[in-house]
C-alpha cells in the first residue's frame, strides 16, 4: 500500500484501523476542547485574563485542522470516486464534509487578513462549524446522517404532509375566529403560527380558538398533530435500523488490513 493510500485510509477511520481510530478520537476530542474554549471565550472575566491564551490554542487548532484538511485532499485520489488529480480533489473539496472543515477554520484566517473588521458573527458560526466536524469523528453521528440522506425522500413527503396541514389549519382558522379575534387572527399567515404551535404539539397558548367552532378544528388539529409527529419518527426509526443491519454486512466482508469492501461469495 503507498503512502497515499495509507494516509487516506487513516484520515477517513477506516473500522480495523487502530492509527486511524486513534487520530479520530484525538481530533474529535480537540473539536470538543475548541468548542468549550469558545464558548468560555465569551465570558468577559475569563477573555480578559485568558484571551491571549485561548488565541493561541485557537491558533494551533487551526494549524492541526489546517493540516488535515491538506493530507485529506492530497491523498483523496486515493479513492476510486476521486481518482482524477484535479477534478477529483475539486469534487472532495465540494462535498459537504469538506465544505464544513473549511467553514470552520476560515473566521480565524479571515480575522488575520481584515484585523479591522468586525467578524464577531463568523467567530460564532466558528463555533457551529467546528462542532458539526464532529459528525466526521463520530460513528453514532455519521449513521444518522447517512440514514437522513438515504430517506430523504420519505422526509420529504412527511414535510410537504406537514406544510399541506399547516395551509389548511390556518386557512379554516383565519376563517372562523378572524371575526372574533382580529388581533391574533389577522391573517392567514398569523394562523399559521397557531397551526404549527399546534400540530408541534407544544401549545404555548398565546393564541388560542374562542368560538365553539374553532375549539373543534382546534382538538382535530391537535389530534392530527401527535400523528404527523410520529411519521417523521417511524420514517428515522426504520431507516436507523436497516443502516445498521448494511453497515454490519459491510464490516463483515471489510479487508482488515486496508479496509477495502469485497462481495460475499456463496
Amino acid at each position: 500500500m503507498t503512502v497515499r493510500h495509507r494516509l487516506w485510509h487513516i484520515l477517513n477511520g477506516t473500522p480495523s484501523d487502530t492509527i486511524g481510530r486513534a487520530i479520530d478520537i484525538a481530533l474529535a476530542c480537540l473539536i470538543i476542547t475548541n468548542v468549550i474554549a469558545g464558548i468560555i471565550e465569551t465570558v468577559g472575566a475569563i477573555h480578559e485574563r485568558w484571551g491571549k491564551q485561548l488565541w493561541w490554542f485557537d491558533a494551533a487548532s487551526v494549524a492541526v485542522f489546517t493540516i488535515e484538511y491538506l493530507l485529506r485532499l492530497w491523498s483523496c485520489t486515493a479513492d476510486h470516486r476521486y481518482r482524477r488529480p484535479f477534478v477529483g480533489r475539486l469534487r472532495c473539496a465540494l462535498t459537504p464534509l469538506s465544505i464544513v472543515d473549511v467553514l470552520a477554520i476560515a473566521p480565524f484566517y479571515l480575522q488575520l487578513l481584515m484585523p479591522g473588521v468586525d467578524l464577531r458573527v463568523l467567530r460564532v458560526l466558528r463555533l457551529v462549524f467546528r462542532l458539526l466536524r464532529f459528525v466526521r469523528y463520530s460513528h453514532s453521528l455519521s449513521i444518522l446522517v447517512a440514514v437522513a440522506k438515504s430517506e430523504r425522500r420519505e422526509i420529504g413527503m412527511s414535510l410537504v404532509v406537514h406544510g399541506i396541514v399547516v395551509v389548511f389549519a390556518s386557512t379554516a382558522m383565519y376563517y372562523i375566529e378572524h371575526p372574533y379575534q382580529p388581533e391574533n387572527f389577522a391573517d392567514v399567515p398569523s394562523a399559521m403560527w397557531w397551526a404549527i404551535i399546534t400540530l408541534t404539539t407544544v401549545g404555548y397558548g398565546d393564541i388560542y380558538p374562542i368560538t365553539p367552532l374553532g375549539k373543534v378544528v382546534g382538538g382535530l388539529v391537535a389530534l392530527m398533530g401527535i400523528g404527523l409527529v410520529a411519521l417523521p419518527t417511524a420514517i428515522l426509526s426504520a431507516g436507523f435500523l436497516r443502516e445498521l443491519q448494511r453497515r454490519h454486512r459491510r464490516h463483515l466482508h471489510t479487508c482488515p488490513h486496508c479496509g477495502t469492501t469485497f462481495e460475499e461469495h456463496h
